[in-house]
């Protein structure tokens, strides 16, 4: 994780203009996260090539392997956690729990 986008105090997030975004699942091994965060790359790539040549069905089959790919690594999908904290996914850090660790984020 780049240390341009900071992360919750629990890892579970890293903040991209005032927005949480899940980080993929810590227990992953970094053989099979290496793995599939080349899978998600080459997705990507895919679907920018697709959105160039204007296929929209290749398109949309590439955006399929980038959601299966963010599953796998655990930032789409069931939560990697297991305390039965909830999923603040894509939320505006003010309007969660996170709020005041952003704030102070925010003063530095």
């Amino acid at each position: 994780m780049t240390t341009s986008h900071p992360a919750t105090p629990d890892g579970r997030y890293f903040v991209v203009k005032g927005r949480l975004w899940r980080l993929s699942n810590p227990e992953l091994a970094p053989d099979e996260r290496e793995r599939l965060v080349k899978q998600l790359m080459t997705a990507r790539r895919q679907v920018g090539a697709a959105r160039k040549a204007g296929d929209q069905d290749a398109e949309r089959a590439a955006r399929a392997a980038v959601d299966q790919a963010k599953h796998a690594l655990g930032e789409r999908g069931p939560v990697w956690w297991t305390d039965g904290a909830p999923d603040y996914n894509r939320k505006m850090a003010a309007n969660t729990p996170y709020a005041a660790w952003h704030a102070a984020l925010q003063q530095e």
